[in-house]
């Protein structure tokens, strides 16, 4: 039997053999604004197929292969069944001009054979009245000796562009044993936002091939969750589970592991929430587990924290073990934390949560679904797990429009505080109805970056970074990440390092630099955002010994010297969620 390990091994050394460099994965993070988080190998190499990189200059080659993290959160409320995931690996060979549909072919056909794994059939574009059929593949699969090929439409075998416009082009499928295993592009064309279709001056190969699909072919298994991927998180969970429950559980561990290693807290917005939904979906089963568990019955330990040291954090720390030889960055301790946090934030809501849903309506309309979800954490998918019956009438669909409504409501509200749409100054992080409001933004926006200073000063911790902050003429709100509460003595520590700097009257001196510069040159920036090239540098910095005292990327306003700001009170230190502390604070004038 092939290992998963050996399956990584040996589609590397192939291409490697081949003339290609070997990347590794980029972070579940991407750098791509326009999706949450890395949904395929090609997302790093964007890129260079609409000629903003240059592939010869970055990697020395035209080609390159790689090992890619991935993760899809629309199939989160499928896992369950034999074949969805949220987290997954994606083999790939990119070409950026070096090579076409001959030589992608001819690589897709040798590694078949590499590793003995026979092709039942190919499928190809047939062709439509825009796009005409793919006879060049054909011909090429003619040539080694494939006969059964299939040809599809545009739904199947044509791979369009992510947004309104960008590459694009047909597509030739490799199955094995009745499955798709295999998916090559051929970006030739560039679909432009019209939807005319153009020929790319340098098509590119693009190909996908999921790990976890070809070791189920290549272990001989009936589905991936069989697979040595998950057989050792699989032992560390309890043996007579529900199926479809042990596969929620084996996808969202694995899953979690890698999020929370790659930077991901659990929060109420963007990758945080994704990481939320799948954490408390676990716990909430773990929490049902226990409940109805004979051999606890009677006893006084809390079910939820007791359930998820025996399973959650076992199934974890397996797949740390399993998983770290080939994914460095995964990070046991971290993971232990982050988790950590989180159940005992969850713990004390989710049997209210619980009772709260059994006393509902025997038949839930979505508002009804939605505010169990917003008041006690019980997300969709829990929501239908748990009590499928008085879910019938709820869709996605459905609850995503309630969410849309509290959307809308959640805007207005903050309009009305602001003064409407009249605001002198909103940039989602500051804002100011008037003059006298922005005066106070702005002594309050230069002091939020001396407490960013501050704390990692105090802290003894250099890798505290923000998490985010919103700043109005009343306050400061500082979100950091840090795995514990501070002390009452950490906190007037801070404080009075704030204000030792406002009372030596620093100079607030602001730089224009490239982006690259300035991240070289030491200053702190959000890591989150998306800055241009030209970015503008402050720095608070003593006249007369040159000390300095703060150094950050930042658009917004600042005071010119710390005097100015006047004396900073910390009000409160609190956690945001799991990882991530919160300061507010105020001016005593």
């Amino acid at each position: 039997m092939m290992n998963s390990n050996k399956i990584r091994k040996k589609f590397l050394e192939f291409f490697k053999k081949r003339g290609h460099k070997i990347v590794p994965s980029s972070s579940l993070i991407p750098d791509d604004p326009s999706v949450l988080l890395t949904t395929a190998g090609m997302q790093q190499f964007k890129p260079y197929y609409i000629g903003k990189a240059d592939a010869m200059k970055d990697f020395g080659c035209l080609n390159v292969a790689s090992v890619q993290k991935s993760f899809r959160t629309s199939d989160i409320g499928e896992v369950g069944d034999e074949s969805h995931l949220t987290f997954f690996e994606m083999l790939g060979n990119f070409s950026f001009g070096g090579y076409f549909k001959k030589e992608a072919i001819q690589y897709g056909y040798e590694f078949f054979k590499e590793i003995g794994l026979p092709i039942e059939y190919v499928t190809v574009f047939g062709g439509d009245a825009e796009i005409p059929a793919d006879e060049k593949s054909e011909k090429i699969w003619r040539e080694l000796g494939v006969t059964d090929i299939r040809r599809k439409g545009r739904e199947d075998n044509f791979w369009g562009p992510t947004g309104s416009e960008g590459p694009c082009g047909p597509t030739t499928e490799i199955y094995a044993n009745g499955i798709e295993i295999w998916n090559i592009v051929f970006n030739e064309y560039y679909c432009k936002p019209d939807k005319i279709f153009v020929p790319l001056e340098k098509p590119g190969v693009d190909t996908g091939m999921g790990l976890e699909r070809l070791a189920m072919v290549l272990q001989k298994k009936k589905n991936i969750f069989e697979t040595d991927l998950f057989s050792e998180i699989s032992k560390k969970l309890p043996s007579g589970m529900d199926e479809r429950i042990r596969r929620i559980f084996l996808d969202h561990i694995r899953a979690s592991v890698f999020l929370i290693s790659d930077g991901v807290q659990p929060s109420n917005k963007g990758a945080g929430f994704v990481l939320r939904r799948l954490l408390r979906r676990v716990m909430v089963h773990e929490y049902l587990i226990h409940k109805n568990a004979k051999q606890y019955s009677g006893n006084n330990v809390d079910v939820l924290t007791f359930g998820l040291r025996d399973y959650y954090f076992a199934a974890a720390e397996a797949a740390v073990d399993f998983y770290k030889n080939f994914y460095q960055e995964l990070n046991w301790k971290t993971i232990h934390a982050v988790v950590d946090e989180e159940v005992q934030r969850f713990s004390r809501v989710v049997k209210d949560a619980l009772r709260k849903m059994a006393k509902s309506p025997a038949r839930l309309d979505a508002r009804e679904s939605f505010l169990l979800d917003q008041s006690y954490g019980l997300s969709f998918e829990v929501q239908k797990d748990i009590d499928p019956v008085r879910m019938q009438n709820v869709t996605r669909e459905k609850f995503d429009e309630e969410f849309k409504k509290h959307q809308e409501i959640s805007r207005a509200g903050i309009e009305k505080k602001f003064g409407g749409h009249g605001l002198l100054l909103d940039t989602g992080e500051l804002k100011a109805a008037d003059e006298e409001e922005l005066k106070k933004v702005t002594r309050l926006h230069t002091a939020t970056h001396l407490l960013n200073a501050a704390l990692r000063k105090v802290l003894q911790d250099q890798n505290i970074r923000q998490d985010g902050s919103d700043i109005t003429a009343e306050r400061t709100r500082f979100d950091f990440t840090f795995p514990r509460k501070l002390t009452p003595e950490e906190i007037k520590k801070v404080e009075d390092t704030v204000n030792e700097a406002v009372a030596k009257n620093m100079d607030v001196v602001r730089e224009e630099m490239p982006y690259a510069d300035a991240v070289k040159s030491g200053a702190l920036h959000f890591f989150r955002e998306k800055y241009p090239e030209q970015v503008s540098v402050y720095t608070v910095r003593d006249g007369k010994t040159g000390e300095v005292f703060s150094k950050e990327l930042c658009g917004g306003p600042h005071v010119l010297c710390t005097s100015e700001i006047g004396r900073v009170k910390i009000i409160k230190e609190e956690s945001s969620s799991a990882g991530v502390r919160r300061i507010r604070a105020a001016l005593d004038r």
